[in-house]
């Protein structure tokens, strides 16, 4: 089969290599699928940089998430069966940039008929990330007024979908005019962009001087400073990541004195401590998938042969919304070659 290969730790452009491998063989608590589409993730670039907190051993083939037909299952399995269409993550060193993959029965799970295979592809990570964030690490009510982050990203841009889905207004903060015009697609009240305007000062102005009640931040560092300036009285401010490359400190006094909140959300590790949450999750969002009420919105549909450039642009920031690799598309079962 084709696959992504990296032999050597660095930048995605100058790492990801494609070689013909061997199938891999579920083991036992596996399945094999066969890659449909993957959309690519930030963690699949820290992986080729060397610096995720899940590093596999050299070679390895990134793709975190994926949408997949069953192909074969491991012993022990008797969730799924050989042509269900699933979506979730793949079990590293076999990740989801390949023709085939393999993944964990438990981190499996059905895709929404509503999707086709890109949409599918990209429900879990970002999706799962923000309803944790918004439904059980905080409370979202319609009242509330949510700031989002590096909105038109990954995963910010599922934050503007789930808090519009519960009634809220958004607030989304991008880089860029054309960024900026896909956050107002995915349907927030307000977007600033930040280079030529101040999030704060436009917060402070929407919300009449009180402040957000939610601030979702992916990008720590100067962003979660600022974000301290313009949360409101009683509010949370969700640390999500710190794609902007700089882990956040701050002083404790501050949130003690404007009584509000910080929490922290690691959603990979509800996996292991509490796996049927991760399940239910999932059914809320495939009803919101079926019923119409979220669609994941594909700014970029490319093929196979375009895996390196894709996750390289994604590392150096120039994506907009979610890029998805269509693996299988007009594939007759064997692949096509480059």
């Amino acid at each position: 089969m084709r696959a992504w290969r990296v032999k050597d730790l660095g930048e995605p452009r100058d790492v990801l290599d494609h070689d013909e491998v061997a199938v891999p063989s579920p083991e036992a608590g596996q399945i094999l699928v066969k890659v449909r589409a993957a959309p690519a993730n930030f963690p699949d670039v820290l992986m080729c940089r060397g610096i995720y907190q899940v590093r596999p051993e050299l070679p390895f083939t990134p793709g975190v998430e994926l949408c997949g037909e069953v192909v074969e299952v491991g012993s022990g399995v008797t969730e799924h069966a050989v042509a269900d269409r699933v979506v979730g993550n793949s079990a590293m060193p076999d990740g989801a940039f390949a023709e085939y993959a393999l993944m964990d029965a438990f981190a499996a799970y059905p895709a929404p008929a509503a999707l086709d295979d890109a949409e599918a592809s990209s429900l879990t990570i970002g999706y799962q990330t923000s309803w944790f964030a918004l439904h059980r690490r905080t409370h979202v009510a319609p009242s509330d007024v949510v700031l989002v982050h590096a909105a038109a990203g990954g995963v910010g841009s599922t934050a503007v979908e789930l808090a519009k889905a519960a009634g809220a207004t958004v607030i989304g903060v991008v880089g860029g005019p054309e960024k900026a015009e896909y956050c107002r697609a995915l349907g927030a009240d307000v977007v600033v962009d930040r280079y030529t305007a101040d999030f704060v000062d436009v917060v402070r102005d929407v919300t009449d001087g009180r402040g957000a009640d939610i601030i979702y931040d992916p990008v720590g560092g100067d962003t979660f400073d600022r974000s301290t300036k313009c949360i409101a009285f009683e509010g949370t401010i969700l640390v999500i990541g710190f794609a902007g490359g700089r882990i956040s400190e701050t002083k404790l006094n501050h949130a003690l004195l404007k009584n509000y909140s910080i929490v922290g959300l690691h959603w990979g590790l509800y996996k292991h401590k509490n796996l049927q949450a991760v399940r239910d999750c999932h059914t809320e969002l495939t009803h919101l998938a079926d019923t119409g009420v979220i669609k994941p919105l594909i700014s970029e549909r490319l093929g196979f042969d375009q895996v390196a450039d894709g996750v390289a642009r994604l590392g150096d920031g120039s994506t907009v919304g979610r890029v998805v690799f269509e693996i299988a598309v007009g594939d007759t079962g064997t692949g096509g070659r480059f």
